[in-house]
């Protein structure tokens, strides 16, 4: 893919939701404020952008990824256990009815566009890296040649290759290159949550790809965003299709956790995900695909942990000691919308269509107008 403008390649270089003063929750952060907080927990991505003008099927304009989220060293021989959690079920993430009859997340995670969930998928298994792969999508072409399905082999162990712990590039990157999220330009996000040592001390990450979402019901932190930046003020790109259906997308989240869970308590923790996309508008509209995974690394090594009768030793929290972690999955899945919609630059695509970013500075006149600015 060729080099694109600087404006829509440029993944996290705009200020996150802390950087502006925009404190969610009572919980600390990890130390990179990301998914990768979880301990062996890795993210790769790789990006495509090339063409400007006119559709041409095939040929571009392209503005797509992928995106892959490793959840240990080795996931097909040491799975985690994980649920799933479907709010609105519009879309795919292959690979569910596996995690849901084994309680493992036997495969890397892959976020695609919605027509190259089937190449992701193919390219796992031709790197042998799953039988039953965890791809998901969500639907990019407002802004890319979608049908053209761009993204390939090479560019999947492209993003493997790039995966790493430390800070997540965030925005316009990966399976969020062409996403938009309440009317502006949107992508991937990502937050996370470490727990006081008297709730257990343990960590949870989000990663979200955010492509849905009216921008009348935008709201950050209590304040409603999309009211105070109307479409008048910045365009949302949807209203020139005179369309409504798609305008309301959808959004994968992925939630890890370090605290030792039982697939039914991976499942519980998902379901807590819909908390945070609620928050700032998000409705699991009819045309919505909103499915979230959860998936917990504190039970890896089950193999070397049997006891004399031959049962694996299993580790769980009780029940009752979740309500915590609950709440970091609510706080960590607002706040990661939230950084996609901060890190997403201006995007031009298909047909010159425009989603545009959402002004910052505008962004901090509204949270201080309300009292939600910190410092």
């Amino acid at each position: 893919m060729s080099e694109a403008s600087q404006e829509q390649t440029a993944g996290s270089a705009r200020p996150r939701a802390r950087d502006l003063g925009i404190t969610i929750g009572r919980l600390a952060p990890g130390p990179w404020n990301a998914i990768t907080d979880v301990p062996g927990v890795q993210v790769g991505h790789a990006t495509l952008i090339s063409g400007e003008g006119p559709l041409v099927v095939g040929q571009g304009p392209v503005r797509t990824g992928v995106t892959v989220i490793l959840p240990c060293q080795d996931p097909k021989g040491d799975s985690p256990f994980a649920g799933y959690h479907v709010l609105n079920g519009c879309g795919e993430m292959t690979g569910l009815t596996w995690v849901e009859e084994s309680g493992f997340l036997s495969s890397p995670i892959a976020l695609t566009n919605t027509c190259s969930v089937g190449a992701v998928h193919n390219a796992l298994v031709s790197l042998d890296l799953s039988w039953l792969p965890v791809v998901a999508e969500t639907w990019d072409g407002l802004l890319s040649d979608i049908r053209g399905m761009h993204v390939r082999l090479e560019h999947v162990r492209a993003a493997l290759d790039a995966a790493s712990s430390g800070p997540v590039a965030e925005g316009c990157v990966g399976g969020g290159t062409g996403m938009v999220c309440h009317g502006f330009k949107g992508g991937i996000g990502t937050s996370s949550r470490r727990l006081a040592a008297d709730e257990g001390g343990w960590t949870v990450g989000v990663l979200v790809q955010a492509n849905h979402g009216q921008r009348a019901r935008l709201s950050i932190d209590g304040v409603p965003v999309g009211s105070e930046i109307p479409t008048w003020e910045v365009p949302d790109p949807y209203e020139a299709l005179n369309t409504s259906w798609t305008a309301t997308s959808s959004i994968i989240a992925i939630v890890a956790t370090d605290a030792p869970l039982l697939p039914g308590q991976c499942r519980r923790l998902a379901q807590r995900a819909a908390i945070g996309v609620a928050r700032t508008g998000g409705l699991g509209e009819n045309f919505s695909g909103d499915i979230f995974l959860a998936f917990s690394t504190g039970n890896l090594g089950l193999r070397d942990r049997r006891g004399d009768d031959g049962a694996l030793l299993v580790r769980m929290l009780p029940n009752e000691a979740m309500n915590p972690l609950f709440e970091a999955v609510a706080d960590t899945t607002e706040e990661a919308i939230v950084n996609a919609l901060c890190a997403a630059a201006t995007t031009t695509g298909i047909d010159r269509r425009t989603a545009y970013a959402l002004p910052l500075d505008r962004l901090r006149t509204a949270m201080r107008r309300y009292g939600r600015l910190s410092g």
